[in-house]
């Protein structure tokens, strides 16, 4: 995976949290909410923006497709525009393999 595995603990993140977590630089995390309505942290007094889990798993989705699939964001906006929930179903299920695969090469290491 591009991104790093954080877990998620808290209530709210920071933007600079959120880039942290994905590896990018916040400026692209700002240009994306702009881009997607899928993204929309609450923002507080100050005007600073608050993701939740929510938020950060709609950027995820984001992220895998613009990243990590190739589409442009023309692309990923459409895919998201027809089946949202198909696309964040695909994505659990890949990261569930990407998960298994782990386990079954720390199993083989192990064995060997």
């Amino acid at each position: 995976m591009a991104y790093k595995e954080k877990e998620i603990e808290k209530l709210y993140y920071s933007i600079g949290e959120v880039a942290e977590i994905f590896n990018v630089a916040p400026s692209l995390i700002r240009f994306w909410e702009s881009e997607f309505e899928l993204i929309q942290p609450k923002k507080n007094r100050k005007g600073n923006r608050q993701f939740t889990v929510e938020d950060i798993n709609n950027v995820r989705t984001i992220y895998h497709l613009v990243k990590e699939k190739g589409f442009t964001l023309q692309g990923a906006k459409e895919m998201l525009k027809n089946d949202t929930q198909s696309v964040k179903d695909k994505m659990e299920m890949i990261d569930s393999l990407k998960r298994i695969r782990q386990f079954l090469s720390e199993v083989r290491d192990k064995l060997h």
